[in-house]
């Protein structure tokens, strides 16, 4: 059998195992197992493989980043600092049309600094920012889908836990995934907030401003809310800054990260039992979920690279196909629209990052820019219907007068501005690598 026909088997195998059921992290990690010791027998030769990615994983000093970060995110937003921010927008950007859409915006860039997981986004939003704009009039289908896409930044901006997990299974440095994110983050942020603007100046009705009593707010209270606010930038730069001026490792920076989130949530009294308990279990149960799909991930790559597929697939694409190098990335960008229809975004990536990043690499593209370009691509994999995940997320938060048509017909303009950040960033890769270069001194 072929290696173009034995790397078919093995994902028409795992497509399979998925559409049964069974988690990611299984049935990418059996199909990974068995196809090892199919190819090279139960001796040291295909146990190996498997055993290997096992004993990478515990030996992989960064992966202590991954409960950290998640640590401080949950503590952040269980303790309900979160609710400090919007306030801190509710008061600052009101007055102006669209004012709080755009302040919800604001809200999400800082909660993703605080988390790295656009899931945690999308429930602050839903929970704290919809009903407050619902309530004040704003138009129904701009704030849902508002939310939706200010969620999307939550695995852009770091710390974004998704891309510790794609610079693992890359094998690239974690700190300039995250520097790469920077700009393209506060641009696509950026670009929401314009859209938001000429929308709601041209359509007052959408954002109507807040009422002249709700604007009425003494410059005392108003000042004590921005102090309440930027305390979120405060642990981000406590973190970061060390990090980025080489005092610390990027492990070191995660636990100063989670330490000072911990004492800022004691200090304001808000440390209870329950936020404690809730903070450390969700930590573990999703440390321990990144942890088996990683190594599974591992194996998986483990046994492309033995095959020498990811060779035979360039061959193919390249000198039988005779496509170029742009035109091959473009068609692997449009399958992640395509998977995002049924898996999110840390199912896609461990799925074809054995068979991706290689190829991106041998096409001569940036791994550090491709990084970029995955995790924008498959945010709106899942944000474009029918079957987008973050859609069907978004309508379990959803009060009742808002229906899935809603939701659908909300999300279409975000999607639009999304794809012109990410041609943007494709045409112009120094978007994303100006910073980690300017930082480490390419």
């Amino acid at each position: 059998m072929s290696y173009e026909a034995i790397a078919l088997t093995m994902f028409a195998s795992m497509m399979l195992m998925l559409m049964t059921g069974q988690r990611v992290f299984g049935a990418i990690g059996a199909v990974a197992a068995v196809s090892a010791m199919l190819l090279w027998g139960a001796g040291p030769g295909g146990t190996d493989i498997p055993f290997a990615a096992a004993m990478k994983l515990m030996k992989w000093y960064p992966l202590l980043t991954l409960p950290m970060f998640i640590f401080m995110g949950y503590v952040l937003s269980e303790s309900r600092i979160a609710d400090d921010l919007y306030k801190m927008f509710h008061v600052w950007m009101g007055p102006i049309h669209g004012g709080l859409a755009i302040g919800t915006i604001g809200l999400m860039v800082l909660i993703s600094a605080m988390n790295g997981l656009s899931v945690a986004g999308m429930a602050i939003g839903a929970t704290i920012a919809l009903p407050e704009l619902l309530r004040r009039n704003y138009d129904k289908r701009m704030v849902t889908g508002v939310i939706q896409a200010g969620s999307s930044l939550g695995i852009l901006v770091p710390p974004s836990v998704v891309l510790v997990l794609y610079a693992m299974i890359a094998r690239q440095p974690v700190g300039q995934l995250w520097l790469a994110g920077v700009l393209p983050g506060l641009m696509m942020a950026g670009l929401f907030v314009l859209y938001i603007a000429i929308r709601c100046r041209l359509q007052p009705h959408l954002g109507p401003p807040l009422a002249a009593d709700e604007r009425d707010v003494p410059m005392r209270e108003k000042l004590r809310l921005l102090r309440a606010g930027l305390l979120p930038l405060v642990i981000f730069a406590a973190m970061m800054w060390p990090f980025i001026s080489g005092y610390t490792s990027l492990v070191e920076s995660s636990a100063i990260g989670a330490i000072t989130a911990f004492m800022a949530a004691v200090v304001k009294g808000r440390m209870t039992k329950e936020v404690f308990e809730v903070s450390v279990r969700q930590t573990l149960a999703i440390s321990c979920m990144f942890m088996w799909i990683i190594m599974a991930a591992l194996g998986f790559g483990a046994v492309f690279d033995g095959l020498g597929a990811v060779r035979a697939i360039d061959d193919l694409f390249t000198e039988q196909l005779g496509l170029d190098p742009w035109t091959i990335l473009i068609l692997m960008q449009l399958s992640f629209l395509l998977m995002g229809t049924f898996l999110d975004d840390t199912a896609m990536l461990v799925i074809v990052a054995p068979l991706y990043v290689p190829l991106v690499k041998v096409l001569g593209f940036d791994l550090i820019w491709y990084g970029v370009l995955y995790t924008i691509t498959t945010q709106i994999a899942y944000m474009t219907p029918p079957f987008g995940y973050n859609l069907f997320l978004m309508r379990a938060m959803a009060p009742p007068q808002i229906g899935l048509k809603d939701i659908y017909a909300s999300i279409i303009p975000f999607v639009f501005v999304m794809i012109l950040a990410l041609a943007l960033i494709m045409a112009f890769p120094e978007i994303a690598l100006w910073l980690p270069n300017y930082v480490y001194g390419k």
